[in-house]
């Protein structure tokens, strides 16, 4: 039976060493940086947010914003990480595979600056990760990055975690045409009933608002392989979605929660922009 050391799964690696705050910072930049590509920080209401864009800024009409997975936010079965900043950001991986005007947005508190963490209380990466002051200050955000490349339009994709924080912005907008999630915990509620999970509580469940993106045109990528967020979760929210508006869901047998998205990227997001994705 699968028990709480899935939530471990969704920020942890193989890996037994654990990485600082500090090398993961630096490991980020070290990847956005060789790709030209800089850090900066994003103040909204509640949050700073950490973001990362290409040096040289292009206007586009249309951008496609990545947002993270939940990153460390813990170190073991019961145990919270004191910061969320992720071991491998594997959305800014995707995002610096895109030929696309592109920019990343992180979560909450990853990569944020001790001078920075304002409102970093830990519920904020645990059972409130996507509570209303966390997507109206993501929402903020692509405000801000929408106005730096003065674009029109938006897609907007999301890993794990960000997957419903994407969505649950996507919900609020009327600029984003098209919404694509990888691995993406789309149904938080049944993914923490099926696996025995404590609710989060505090969150607000992508869902729920699909009265509000039901007209979005979405892909929702799956692994076949991926036991920490399997189909069964973005089945359960396609379910709430009329029969002929359910969003498509893309499983790709042989990919996990990691394993190969940032290899394969390109194409499946060419795929789902261009609408041959199938069920």
């Amino acid at each position: 039976m699968k028990n709480l050391w899935l939530i471990v799964l969704l920020s942890l690696s193989a890996c037994t060493h654990i990485p600082t705050q500090q090398e993961r910072s630096e490991n980020a930049i070290a990847l956005a940086n060789k790709a030209g590509w800089k850090k900066e920080y994003i103040e909204t209401n509640r949050f700073t947010l950490a973001a990362f864009l290409p040096t040289s800024i292009p206007t586009a009409e249309l951008l496609t914003i990545y947002i993270e997975g939940d990153g460390l936010s813990w170190i073991d079965a019961s145990t919270p990480s004191n910061e969320p900043t992720p071991m491998d950001p594997l959305a800014l991986k995707l995002a610096l595979r895109d030929d696309a005007p592109s920019a990343y947005l992180a979560r909450p508190c990853q990569y944020v600056a001790e001078d920075r963490k304002k409102s970093c209380a830990q519920k904020y990466w645990t059972y409130s990760r996507f509570s209303e002051e966390v997507i109206e200050a993501s929402n903020l955000a692509v405000d801000q990055l929408k106005h730096k490349f003065a674009a029109k339009k938006l897609i907007l994709v999301g890993y794990s975690g960000g997957g419903a924080v994407a969505a649950l912005i996507a919900a609020r907008r009327l600029d984003v045409v098209r919404l694509i999630t990888i691995a993406g915990n789309i149904d938080h509620r049944a993914w923490t009933k099926e696996n025995h999970l404590s609710p989060l509580s505090g969150s607000l469940n992508p869902a729920d608002e699909w009265l509000y993106l039901q007209h979005i045109p979405q892909t929702h990528f799956v692994g076949g392989k991926d036991e920490v967020i399997g189909e069964s979760v973005a089945r359960s929210y396609a379910s709430h979605f009329p029969a002929d508006l359910q969003p498509s869901i893309v499983v790709v047998p042989q990919y996990d929660h990691h394993c190969c998205w940032v290899e394969s990227w390109p194409a499946l997001k060419k795929d789902a922009v261009s609408g041959t994705s199938h069920n």
